[in-house]
């Protein structure tokens, strides 16, 4: 038997990245999902945005594994389309025990550029949306006398980053949010907690805007150039995790083996959370690797 079996999740974020490996991850183990996507363009994103065709292949990711999966495109920023979604959803199923609030943007712009509508569109996406998605499945999962809440915040919701003052704000604001839910509702043996990822090894992050950030801005810049800087913010030797391992805690959270686990903000991060202040160990091997071909080269210049 599945580790979900017969239960019903919801997932927003759901048409590609960690949203769709959450879906099939929760197929996988037994579970009926809702898979919700903006699957459009916000205005003030410069990274691409999900389209139809990638709900539809989460779709597609759920149905070859024998589960249900009810597709609506649906912008978690309006709280009456995210009510919408859940009342069709208790319609057709009758419950919901488990949400995974996943979707997410990012904005690549510090203090001094970030525009007012950047500001708006990333907390009303990253803070405000998670709030719609949650708030009208609470009643439900009351009633059914439980379930598990699960929001993807990010490392960046424990430590800052440079470049990145509106997501680091509404990160930090969407562990807050989680906090104060699981206080309110641990009386309902509803659980409400959080994974905080690094760098995850999807769209969001193989783009030209954010290889252009984390590069440094190096002139034709590619995919692999930024393996090096993710992999100095880690203490593990991995770069980018893949989509599935965040999926593994999500499933975690989800399920019987953590049901006295509430209130926790997860680190799934290779080690970034806990790398010790200074010099990551890799960047000082690569700055005395150079340092010693700088030292050859000038010798045989001699």
């Amino acid at each position: 038997m599945g580790r979900v079996e017969g239960k019903v999740a919801l997932v927003t974020g759901a048409a590609r990245g960690m949203g769709r490996a959450h879906a099939a991850a929760f197929a996988r183990e037994g579970a009926t999902v809702i898979a919700t996507d903006i699957c459009e363009q916000i205005p003030s994103v410069a990274i691409p945005m999900a389209t139809p065709a990638d709900l539809e292949e989460t779709v597609r990711l759920v149905e070859v594994q024998n589960q249900e999966c009810m597709a609506v495109e649906a912008d978690a920023r309006d709280a009456d389309q995210m009510q919408e979604v859940v009342d069709s959803a208790l319609q057709r199923f009758g419950k919901i025990d488990i949400v995974v609030a996943n979707h997410g943007i990012v904005h690549t712009s510090n203090w001094e550029t970030l525009t007012n509508e950047e500001w708006r569109d990333q907390l009303d996406t990253n803070l405000v949306g998670v709030w719609n998605v949650i708030r009208p499945v609470i009643p439900g999962m009351i009633e059914s006398g439980g379930g598990s809440i699960i929001i993807t915040a990010s490392v960046q919701g424990l430590i800052p980053l440079h470049g990145l003052t509106a997501y680091v704000a509404a990160k930090h604001g969407v562990i807050g949010l989680m906090r104060g839910l699981s206080a309110d509702l641990g009386q309902h043996w509803i659980r409400v907690n959080a994974v905080c990822p690094a760098a995850v090894d999807t769209p969001i992050n193989d783009n030209e805007v954010l290889i252009g950030l984390v590069s440094g801005g190096k002139e034709n810049a590619t995919y692999e150039d930024t393996f090096f800087p993710f992999q100095a913010m880690n203490l593990l030797p991995s770069a980018l995790m893949p989509a599935e391992a965040v999926s593994d805690a999500v499933l975690f959270l989800a399920c019987q083996e953590s049901k006295y686990i509430t209130g926790v903000a997860l680190p799934v991060d290779a080690g970034h959370f806990n790398q010790p202040r200074g010099v990551p160990l890799i960047a000082s091997q690569k700055i005395a690797e150079l340092e010693h071909a700088l030292a050859e080269r000038d010798s045989g210049l001699q």
